[in-house]
């Protein structure tokens, strides 16, 4: 049986739902797990060794989390962080069931349900929106690279995951979260509290254990500022780890897709998995020989021995409340073995506003090549149409404008020689004289630093009030960077962050996967109406 129905109207709240329903198959989910709480806060581990002991099945599991996703984001809470199920997810399951039975496994999350980012194309029954209205009939011809690894690792895609329309590149005022397809998602710790973004569905659906990992998307703080709002573990890889092509783009030189999970085991898991040189994205070339297809190898509880981490002074002081997390974050590292030495950022040019300008360009350059291609019912193809569209819709401009948009239809071509310039300095700002001069001056294996604060009330009128966050070194050098939980502020979770070189996964996975083990942040969300 399928789950029939779309969420196609979803800026109406609540959404209007056709629903066709579905039960845990009887012979095999025991009766105390009709709650629908035998699921919650296993791991890849967990659900793995069920199939093997047949304690359930792969429909089980997906039924449970289809039931969930209704229970507590359609209903209930209403979190509201998911714009489109898959109607075939059911059969899916049901062939991956068949496939364990004759003892075939496809690869590491056989079986496993799986959430992706709604700017990430699957070829399937759902489309792919980026959240904007004028792409809510738009369905790929193909499968992104990732949803392609994914299904030949034995992962199910369950749902597409609200976000910040156009990955937050759509206008300079904006409650993140939000887009005109999918409505404003909540975050589950604090319901008016916002869930930050752009990667917002996929890191509360995460964190409200609605699937078992996501996918989501950065730029710069798109994965890591959702995983610290949400209290989850986000991984945003070395540029080029993981391919782009199928991804609606912000920037060439920035974006990458990156796994979300409850626990960073889970997270080196999927990263494996995703991995691969793509001839149809170039960055990916840059991983040949860096990367790898088991990044589980990495984990060490042991893994802060020894290691040498630089702590940015300039990340601090935003919070008092953070930086008391911090001061016991760092006391814990020294206790395991690591050394925790305080630096300061080189001074440099600003390669934030260059970054600002370089994403200017690719946006424009990387939109029209995607709204360009084929897919059915997309009714834009290029910016300067979807501007006109979001003029005359209802919805899109009710809240927020489109400057940025508008901006980036400005530009010239990526041959400009304001563009070429804008590139080089960050680059160089961020790489050369910022993370490999930093750490080869003070012979560091990672940086650290808090994540960002804790969550702030989801404003429609006013947009996000952003209080701290460190992601954009990382972010524009185009350097990997990991956040784990590292405690609560008032019932809402904080995270800190480690990230360093160029395709450094494999030691910012050993020092986040022996943080995490002896510290145990992670609890699950308990959905308080107020605060």
């Amino acid at each position: 049986m399928k789950y029939s129905f779309r969420l196609l109207s979803a800026a109406i709240f609540p959404a209007i739902l056709l629903i066709t329903a579905c039960k845990p198959s009887e012979n095999k989910i025991i009766e105390e797990k009709n709650d629908l709480s035998w699921i919650e806060e296993m791991t890849i581990a967990d659900i793995q060794k069920g199939y093997s002991d047949k304690k359930f099945t792969v429909t089980d599991v997906v039924n449970t989390y289809l039931d969930r996703i209704m229970t507590i984001d359609m209903s209930g809470p209403q979190l509201n962080s998911i714009i489109e199920i898959n109607p075939d997810a059911l059969e899916i399951a049901a062939t991956l069931d068949s496939e364990m039975v004759a003892g075939k496994i496809r690869g590491p999350l056989h079986g496993i349900p799986v959430i992706l980012k709604d700017n990430i194309d699957t070829h399937d029954g759902m489309p792919t929106t980026a959240g904007a209205t004028a792409l809510g009939n738009s369905f790929p011809y193909s499968d992104s690279y990732v949803a392609k690894k994914l299904r030949e690792a034995g992962a199910i895609i369950i749902a597409k995951s609200n976000l910040s329309e156009w990955a937050n590149f759509r206008s300079e005022v904006s409650s993140s979260g939000w887009s005109g397809v999918g409505g404003q998602t909540r975050n589950p710790y604090i319901l008016d509290r916002n869930p930050c973004g752009s990667s917002s569905g996929s890191a509360v659906s995460v964190s409200a254990n609605l699937c078992m990992l996501a996918i989501g998307t950065e730029t710069n703080g798109s994965i890591v500022c959702p995983a610290n709002n949400n209290g989850i573990v986000g991984i945003k890889p070395t540029v080029g780890l993981i391919s782009r092509s199928g991804i609606i783009p912000i920037s060439f030189t920035q974006d990458t897709p990156g796994p979300m999970g409850r626990t960073v085991e889970d997270v080196a898991i999927a990263l494996g998995a995703l991995t691969g040189i793509d001839s149809a994205d170039t960055k990916t070339l840059g991983s040949s020989g860096k990367s790898s297809a088991d990044y589980t190898k990495f984990l060490k509880k042991d893994g802060l021995r020894g290691k040498r981490i630089g702590l940015i002074k300039k990340s601090m002081g935003f919070s008092g409340k953070v930086d008391t997390l911090m001061v016991r974050t760092i006391e814990y590292l020294k206790a395991n073995g690591a050394e925790v030495v305080e630096i300061e950022l080189p001074k440099g040019e600003n390669y934030e506003e260059a970054s600002f300008n370089v994403m200017l360009y690719e946006f424009k350059d990387g939109l029209n090549n995607y709204l360009a291609r084929n897919a059915t019912g997309g009714i834009v193809k290029n910016i300067t149409q979807l501007i006109e569209f979001n003029k005359t819709d209802t919805v899109e401009l009710k809240y927020f404008d489109q400057k940025l948009l508008m901006m980036a239809d400005s530009k010239g071509n990526l041959e400009t020689a304001e563009y070429k310039k804008a590139l080089a300095l960050m680059l160089k700002a961020t790489r050369e004289e910022g993370i490999d001069k930093i750490m080869n001056q003070n012979r560091l294996d990672a940086l650290m630093s808090p994540t960002g604060s804790p969550a702030w009330k989801t404003d429609l009128i006013l947009g996000d009030h952003f209080v701290g966050g460190s992601s954009s070194l990382a972010a524009i050098s185009g350097y990997p960077a990991i956040t784990v939980p590292m405690g609560f502020i008032e019932n809402l979770p904080v995270g800190v962050t480690f990230f360093g070189r160029a395709w450094s996964e494999p030691l910012l996975l050993e020092i986040a996967f022996s943080y995490e083990q002896g510290t145990k942040h992670r609890k699950a969300p308990e959905y308080i109406t107020s605060d």
